[in-house]
């Protein structure tokens, strides 16, 4: 190497950090970026769960929930067949559109998926607790 060709990469270095530096700054936007975009999905979202379909209260929702799991949203029976608040199996709560395990959905959720159950099937479907 000789000392032109050193004096080239050196001279050059500032810039490589630079360029480095910039596209670091810019994976961290982006990222930022679709971070706040799921959040804002998220909220918009939950703030639909909130609304509840049909003609079912929020106090008859937590009675049931109160008896079926102590209201706790994140609860597995001991057989681990029945899932969240509301101890859903996970068919049913695919017949409600829920994806995944009720335990795993936010609470707002498994109140928004009770209360479309409940309209549709009435309190039958939780034989102890729906009566």
């Amino acid at each position: 190497m000789t000392s032109e060709s050193t004096s080239l990469v050196v001279f050059n270095l500032p810039a490589e950090l630079e360029e480095l530096r910039l596209q670091r700054a810019a994976r961290q936007l982006a990222i930022a970026q679709e971070r706040e975009a799921k959040i804002k999905a998220r909220r918009k979202q939950l703030a639909e769960f909130r609304k509840l379909p049909g003609s079912v209260t929020r106090s008859t929702l937590e009675s049931i929930a109160s008896c079926e799991s102590g209201g706790d949203p994140k609860v597995v029976s001991s057989d681990g067949l029945y899932h969240g608040k509301y101890q859903f199996h996970p068919d049913t709560w695919e017949s409600v559109g829920g994806k995944g395990l009720p335990s795993e959905a936010p609470e707002a959720e498994q109140d928004f998926r009770a209360a479309l159950l409940y309209e549709r099937s009435g309190p039958g479907q939780w034989p102890v607790c729906g009566s």
